[in-house]
């Protein structure tokens, strides 16, 4: 599989995941991205025995776009504490089903994740494992069925996006979890990680990456004028 770099030195790495492969080994035993971006390392870079990769983020399985490994350890910990004081800035681009109610919105909801179902449900603030949720999106254009929308998030919870927006009344399009009720099967999933913004954790100057959605994949390319702009 052809890896797309978007940045990369000494510290890090930023490619495009591909849709439909798992971030990391899990039970299903398929082919995992980081592992396949150890083994490009490798070969690229001749380095003998095994090759240091930090996992910083996640990506949902069928979610595609950019995502930023550590190539050090010590970037692996300084990333990681970016993620927890909320400074990395991660946008993403969503096609939801419907229109909302509000062109632009900041969401909250308390969420809580069961393990055993790998699905996240909403719950009151008083639950006792309830973990915040934050977000803002805005309206960026629409048709009757279906709206585009940017999605900044602010916290990084597990399925945060796919939840709050069908917990909003616009699931996904193409979500099989949390808008079984309105997709189909075999349906892709229209979220997409869009960009990136963050201080490197060694030499402190602002990394920005963008990565534009599949404009040749339904529903994408409904919007193919805007497939070329990098701010939303």
């Amino acid at each position: 599989m052809k890896i797309s770099i978007l940045y990369e030195d000494n510290h890090l790495l930023l490619v495009e995941k591909p849709i439909n492969i798992p971030v990391q080994a899990d039970r299903t035993g398929d082919s995992d991205f980081l592992s396949m971006l150890k083994q490009d390392l490798k070969i690229r870079y001749q380095k003998p025995g095994n090759v240091y990769l930090g996992l910083v983020h996640r990506l949902d399985r069928p979610v595609g776009g950019v995502m930023v490994f550590a190539k050090t350890s010590k970037a692996a910990s300084r990333m990681s504490d970016l993620i927890r004081r909320q400074a990395m800035d991660r946008k993403y681009l969503a096609v939801v089903r419907g229109v909302p109610q509000k062109n632009q919105a900041v969401l909250e909801h308390h969420l809580i994740k069961n393990n055993r179902e790998n699905k996240v449900y909403t719950v009151t603030a008083n639950h006792k494992k309830a973990k915040k949720a934050l977000l803002d999106y805005r309206t960026i254009a629409k048709t009757e069925e279906l709206s585009l929308l940017s999605v900044q998030l602010h916290t990084g919870r597990p399925h945060q996006i796919r939840v709050q927006l069908s917990a909003n009344g616009t699931p996904i399009y193409g979500d099989q979890k949390y808008g079984q009720n309105i997709n189909r099967p075999g349906q892709q999933i229209a979220l997409w990680a869009h960009s990136l913004r963050f201080e490197h954790p060694v030499n402190k100057e602002m990394v920005e990456v963008n990565c534009p959605p599949p404009k040749e994949q339904y529903p994408w390319g409904i919007w193919k004028k805007l497939h070329n702009k990098t701010h939303f």
